[in-house]
């Protein structure tokens, strides 16, 4: 589900300690995204592709460096990891002649935290300071396409301890790492 800061993702500040820089997708909106999600207004595909094209930005400078890099979004839309694997590559309609964009990259792992609708909106509800207004997590789970297992996914749960959870996740990021 959509990962928002200090609301679904496990405390992963720590991260730095296994060498992986931390980005939070949430700093790299618009401010007419964040305009319109504090009036409590959806956004729409047109307005996430800025944002998504600025996030892909990220990765291919991170993969530059040859760092490693954890960054937190809300990647909804099979659509929307095409963006930030690709680009803008990832929008020119594929036709016969061509060969289609891979569904993963050996290098970019996604993380998808899922949960249901109420333990959600709980969180939601108790998180303070953030501009994304609670009315609006029903349309984050209208545009839910849940990932595949060839987009290269560890799924979390977000019901379980957030310790656990973040446990996993460092797993996860160390046999990457030692892969």
């Amino acid at each position: 589900m959509p990962v928002r800061k200090g609301t679904f993702l496990p405390d992963l500040e720590h991260i730095h300690t296994l060498g992986w820089r931390l980005h939070e997708g949430d700093d790299f909106h618009p401010q007419e995204n964040i305009d319109k999600m504090s009036k409590g207004e959806p956004l729409t595909d047109q307005d996430r592709l800025p944002w998504l094209l600025r996030l892909h930005e990220v990765i291919e400078s991170e993969m530059r460096s040859g760092s490693d890099a954890l960054l937190t979004c809300s990647a909804l839309k099979r659509l929307y990891r095409q963006i930030l694997l690709h680009g803008s590559r990832a929008l020119v309609p594929s036709c016969p002649d061509n060969a289609t964009q891979p569904p993963n990259s050996p290098h970019i792992y996604f993380l998808f935290l899922h949960g249901d609708f109420e333990l959600l909106n709980q969180r939601v509800l108790a998180r303070k300071g953030h501009y994304m207004k609670a009315d609006l997590l029903r349309s984050q789970f209208d545009d839910l396409e849940p990932p595949l297992e060839e987009e290269n996914v560890l799924l979390l749960d977000v019901s379980r301890n957030i310790s656990d959870i973040a446990m996993e996740v460092e797993r996860h990021l160390i046999s990457l790492k030692s892969s």
